[in-house]
């Protein structure tokens, strides 16, 4: 039987404050097809999780009721269960669900029915989201759909603190209101845990990887415990980040030794008490020896001896070690290369339920880099990406920057590990080797603003984490396109225009920040605002704008070939050949991989100081473009949100103009070239940034 949906988005614009982000179920005035009732004969926390949600949404779709009954007859009816359901046994063989795992679905019309179905509830759930997404979206068509997901655990990692700030947060405070826990529960925590569920996110570490020792004493797990309540039908895990001086700190203990008997005894203790209380527990992250953090290097052990101590307190109950791969100390070798020097030699000696989480990037969340040569490196240890949805170095809330095309830019990356093909999705999700263990995390943007994320627009990003990491061959556009209609409305006026808008942003803010593969030229501390001049008294090189940029007279750039660092030499062939050419290193890394002169021509003929300029009046020009957009459209959109939206880009536009003025009249100071005589003149005058700028490091523009 096939179903057809017609839908048309009602007309009423009413305010919206964004608390309901993708998951508002707009009315549909027409429903071509209607089930009469859905048929459920188990019952558990997690299906009914599930028969809620299609109660709410068919309410708010139709503005009628369902009913619900345990017996499949002849009338039409959505059937909703496992393997273990009589009515879905009644209507598909049993190896119908085969291979779909506890998180997999099946959704299939039988005769007069259409059935959702998997091996596990979580799959239900997972797979009734789906359902109600295409329905939402106008996109369903009744065909079969059976999913499973890439990434086993698909996680968020907050950095929120105990004392409710959030690093690098911004879109207010932490959710978890850690004073009020575990007696009062804010209903964001089930509205959080149903978000996530939505787009199968199945997993959060719910505390900053700059961990406070206190979040495993016995009162904070009772909060986490808690939490993991709330959290446990929607099929989301609580993880934990730890510090690794905790058997000190906390403990008593006199060091934190790995390989100290006292010590290892002390972590197996604890992991024994979480797990009496949260039996489900995920595991723990870790970031150690780095950026002052303990770890095992403080005791001359490496991270496979920390790594492996942990996991072995773990072993017992099927909890991992997700162990950063974010570490640098001060030296005079690349930044870059630090994290590979580390890692590469201990690959094989860690435990089998050590993920280690690599960041996108070898150095730090850029707006643009290439992949770590880590993926692809590790051949005997799972490794898995770690994303930051929050956009700690893309204009935090302030600035409209669509992650997906960053994302999918890595994941389909070719490492040639394996040969042709061994793209960072591929190698993080199993498909290579024998590892079992796959997963992929991103740095949360959420808070205690009504919206969640601070801009209505970051919301996306979130969004688009979770349906990568439940399929990552999925594009930019379709994410994009499957967001605005849930979001906002079908309206082709509205979706083809704000859809383009989003998926060039994230190309237009490497362009008036850092394009051409210039990296962390940021203001110190805050990440935002441009300061390629900076120069901390006493802070370390590898903190400093200069140590990456390299500008003087002769060029600018980072030298990562076999003259310079030779950074190159950590990726396979044919990159590390390919990197090391200025002929045939992409165009967009060139200054990452090269310092070449400012006369250097690029493919077009013109100059880099030329194509610089250019560049950065693009990526000023092309902001200035989306705020005409956005602005014609607002008989689409209800007023709070577009007034939000609208105010946003002004202060996009303004920010995109300094970083232009700064970069540009800093760079041509060392270039002695004049700016293109057609493109606009700075308004700004360098001291003036100076000033502004380095006089509130710990502050915005």
């Amino acid at each position: 039987m096939s179903f057809f949906f017609c839908f048309l988005c009602a007309s009423t614009l009413i305010a919206e404050d964004g608390s309901r982000l993708w998951l508002r179920y707009a009315p549909l005035e027409r429903v071509g097809y209607r089930f009469e009732r859905v048929v459920a004969d188990e019952t558990s926390p997690t299906l009914g999780v599930a028969l809620r949600e299609l109660h709410t949404a068919w309410k708010s779709f139709t503005g009628g009721e369902i009913s619900f009954s345990g017996v499949t007859d002849a009338n039409t009816a959505l059937v909703v269960g496992t393997g273990k359901s009589k009515a879905v046994n009644a209507l598909l063989p049993r190896k119908a669900l085969n291979g779909l795992g506890r998180d997999g679905f099946l959704i299939t019309s039988v005769g007069s029915h259409l059935v959702i179905a998997s091996e596990g509830d979580q799959g239900v759930l997972y797979g009734v989201f789906h359902f109600l997404r295409l329905i939402a979206s106008g996109l369903w068509t009744g065909e079969t759909i059976r999913e499973t997901p890439a990434y086993e655990r698909r996680l968020l990692n907050h950095w929120d603190n105990l004392d409710g700030s959030i690093e690098r947060g911004y879109a207010g405070g932490s959710l978890w209101q850690w004073s009020q826990l575990p007696d009062t529960l804010s209903p964001r925590y089930e509205a959080y845990a149903r978000a996530n569920a939505s787009v199968g996110i199945n997993g959060t570490v719910l505390n900053n990887v700059n961990a406070n020792p206190q979040i495993l004493t016995r009162p904070y797990l009772e909060k986490v415990k808690a939490l993991a309540e709330v959290f446990r039908p929607y099929g989301l895990q609580v993880y934990l980040s730890v510090n690794f001086s905790a058997p000190q700190t906390i403990g008593g203990l006199p060091e934190a030794d790995p390989l100290n008997k006292d010590v290892r005894q002390w972590w197996q203790k604890k992991m024994k008490e979480i797990y009496a209380l949260i039996p489900d527990f995920g595991g723990v992250l870790v970031k150690a020896n780095s950026e002052g953090q303990s770890g095992p290097q403080d005791y001359a052990r490496t991270h496979a001896d920390g790594a492996n101590m942990l996991a072995d307190a773990l072993k017992p109950y099927r909890g991992i070690v997700i162990w950063r791969a974010f570490v640098y100390s001060p030296t005079q070798e690349d930044r870059a290369k630090q994290a590979y020097g580390e890692f590469v030699p201990l690959d094989g000696q860690f435990r089998d339920n050590v993920m280690i989480q690599i960041k996108n990037g070898p150095i730090d969340f850029q707006p643009r880099e290439p992949f770590s040569p880590l993926f692809g490196a590790l051949r005997q240890t799972p490794t898995m990406v770690e994303f930051q949805i929050t956009q700690e170095y893309l204009g935090h809330s302030k600035q409209l920057v669509f992650l997906a095309p960053l994302f999918e830019e890595t994941l389909r990356s070719d490492t040639r590990a394996w040969g042709e093909g061994s793209t960072v999705a591929r190698l993080t999700d199993a498909t290579f080797g024998s590892r079992r263990l796959s997963a992929i995390a991103g740095v949360a943007n959420t808070g205690s603003d009504a919206n969640w994320c601070g801009h209505p627009f970051a919301q996306a990003n979130w969004y688009a984490f979770g349906r990568l990491a439940w399929k990552h061959d999925l594009t930019s556009e379709q994410i994009a396109d499957e967001w605005i209609r849930q979001t906002f409305t079908h309206n082709e006026a509205f979706l083809d225009p704000v859809k383009d808008l989003m998926l060039t942003s994230r190309e237009t803010c490497v362009n008036y920040m850092m394009p051409y593969g210039l990296h962390h030229i940021f203001a110190f501390r805050q990440h935002y605002g441009p300061e390629p001049w900076g120069d901390i008294p006493g802070g370390r090189a590898d903190w400093m704008p200069w140590y990456y940029h390299k500008a003087d007279t002769g060029g600018i750039g980072f030298d990562r070939t076999p003259t310079g660092s030779n950074a190159v030499a950590q990726y396979h062939e044919p990159l590390a050949g390919i990197y090391a050419d200025p002929a045939r290193c992409p165009e967009n890394l060139l200054l990452w991989f090269h310092r070449v002169p400012w006369t250097h021509p690029l493919a077009n003929g013109l100059s880099l100081w030329e194509n610089l300029c250019y560049r950065y009046d693009e990526g000023v020009q092309t902001v200035r473009a989306y705020q005409k957009v956005w602005d014609r459209l607002e008989g689409f959109v209800d007023p709070e949100r577009f007034l939000q939206v609208q105010s946003r880009l002004r202060t996009q536009a303004r920010d995109a103009l300094v970083w232009k003025d700064a970069c540009l009249l800093y760079f041509q100071t060392f270039s002695r070239r004049p700016i293109p005589y057609e493109l606009e003149r700075p308004v700004h005058d360098l001291e003036d940034l100076k000033r502004q700028i380095s006089a509130v490091h710990g502050g915005r523009l």
